[in-house]
């Protein structure tokens, strides 16, 4: 059975953008931007909800020329990259991308039956619908050293608490990286 890993820059009050929608101060210097590339390597699947393919759809199949090697690097492994996109009113979407319109929990379930490999969420609201059902493996949080003060939780309000175990942590310059573990 695949594994799903969900993971984001978030800061050290929980959230994973500002109250505007913004994520620059996520901005990844050389060291962590060589990190992501290398775990997104690995990542078979990549699930993402409808705002988060927006973005990722807005910048990196367009990096310019002149950007750094390791952004350029990430745009060839982001548009090559087999991406499910989990929404309700986009009608289509590019860049090597699958459309899912309905009941991503059962879609999700067979996406990770369907192989052994790894697979990603990327996206708040679609990792709420599938952290109420278990679906989420491993959790890879990149603190960063910022207090928003509010903006979209990395995890949503759930009905019962749940426990992690966490197996490693790993220090950059700009973040700090916890991976935990379902319990």
């Amino acid at each position: 059975m695949r594994k799903l890993v969900y993971g984001f820059g978030v800061s050290l009050d929980g959230y994973i953008n500002d109250r505007a929608g913004g994520i620059d101060w996520t901005d990844p210097d050389e060291e962590l931007h060589r990190f992501h590339n290398d775990r997104f390597r690995e990542i078979e699947v990549s699930l993402h909800g409808r705002r988060l393919y927006e973005l990722m759809a807005e910048y990196w199949p367009h990096v310019p020329a002149d950007a750094p090697p390791v952004e350029r690097e990430f745009a060839t492994l982001w548009t090559e990259k087999p991406k499910v996109v989990f929404s309700r009113t986009l009608t289509e979407v590019h860049w090597n991308s699958t459309l899912v319109s309905e009941n991503a929990v059962e879609e999700v379930r067979g996406l990770k039956a369907g192989g052994d490999g790894v697979m990603e969420v990327g996206g708040a609201s679609l990792a709420a619908a599938l952290i109420p059902h278990g679906l989420i493996d491993e959790y890879q949080m990149f603190l960063m050293p910022v207090v928003l003060g509010g903006g979209t939780p990395m995890f949503p309000a759930l009905a019962e608490r749940f426990g992690l175990r966490l197996v490693e942590t790993k220090h950059f310059d700009t973040a700090v990286m916890l991976r935990y573990r379902t319990a």
